[in-house]
């Protein structure tokens, strides 16, 4: 059975920005939005309702959906908008779009296709999120190619599975906003390129960062299979703290909107501990990075948030038993 789908916490705060921009107050609109943090996962169709919601506030206004895409910035799409501004070009961003896009929505939906003149990206009709979150997603696609590049790519053309709407202004104010033909009731959801826009550099290209932007979305990929929404959220969000330095029981406490106390609580009931899933998380991450030799043991420790290699050691040794040199030699020797 297919994963139900579903957008991270991250990508819902969009449309709060929409409403700060817009200066609307929306107080049902906004405690709603409110309670959910970068962490959590928000299933498709409240994802969808919270659209709703927001577009019936400009009842008059034509293809609200593509203004609040219009907002979208690399933070909104987590690790997958960071890996993109790290990228060399926008063959690499594509790339890592089509590798971690299950971060994003739950499941690998895009397909890519290239020939000599064009490059296409497509979602199958099956996987259309409906007019307004399939509007949003595309809109928002363009949105940050508009913002990373000074002279960013204008599309062949559009394409969405959902019908055309009835009003020509709506109809009108997608080719306007898109700058290019427009196609509904589509086989599929698609935007077609120029087959040149893949070698287009871009300008916040960090070949370092992007590498360790990808080891840490590669670990919260392997968090997906199989775990709870607790589980993935907790886990989500102590890589995301880890990333920035500042994993801590109250600090993932507050980003999860428990208090300490009720959060360790909670993984008691499971047979958990704070510390045990700190020194699991490590553990698994220190593996991965253990295994690249481009990574200085020193390196390695800071990735992990230890202040001095001396802590890792001890630590590592406590986990397994032997040394991070000796676990690097053997790990390099099975590769």
């Amino acid at each position: 059975m297919a994963t139900p789908l579903r957008v991270t916490g991250a990508w819902v705060q969009l449309l709060t920005d929409w409403l700060d921009a817009q200066q609307l107050p929306a107080p049902e609109l906004r405690l709603l939005l409110d309670s959910r943090t970068g962490a959590d996962l928000v299933p498709m169709p409240l994802w969808q309702s919270m659209l709703a919601q927001a577009v019936a506030l400009r009842p008059s206004e034509p293809a609200v959906a593509l203004n609040i895409g219009a907002q979208a910035k690399p933070r909104h799409v987590g690790v997958l908008g960071y890996l993109l501004l790290a990228c060399n070009n926008l063959a690499e961003g594509v790339a890592a779009y089509q590798r971690y896009e299950r971060l994003f929505y739950g499941e690998d939906l895009v397909q890519v296709s290239a020939s000599t003149n064009e490059m296409a990206l497509v979602w199958p009709a099956h996987a259309s999120t409906g007019e307004l979150a399939d509007s949003v997603a595309i809109a928002a696609l363009l949105s940050l190619l508009r913002h990373l590049l000074t002279m960013p790519p204008v599309p062949l053309r559009v394409s969405f599975a959902f019908p055309a709407p009835g009003d020509a202004q709506v109809v009108a104010a997608y080719e306007q906003f898109f700058a290019c033909p427009v196609l509904f009731s589509a086989a599929c959801t698609e935007v077609v390129f120029p087959s040149s826009v893949l070698t287009l550099t871009l300008p916040h290209s960090d070949p370092s960062v992007r590498q360790l932007l990808d080891r840490q979305a590669q670990a919260a990929l392997l968090a997906l299979p199989e775990s709870d929404a607790f589980a993935r959220a907790l886990q989500q969000c102590m890589l995301r703290l880890l990333s920035e330095g500042s994993l801590n029981l109250p600090r993932v406490a507050a980003e999860l909107h428990m208090s300490v106390r009720h959060l360790q609580r909670r993984l008691e009931s499971r047979g958990q501990s704070w510390r045990g899933l700190l020194d699991d998380l490590r553990q698994q991450l220190a593996k991965q990075y253990l295994a690249d030799p481009g990574l200085l043991l020193s390196d390695v420790a800071l990735l992990l948030g230890f202040s001095e290699q001396s802590a890792f050691n001890r630590a590592f040794r406590r986990w397994s038993g032997e040394t991070p040199l000796s676990a690097r030699r053997r790990l390099l020797r099975t590769d």
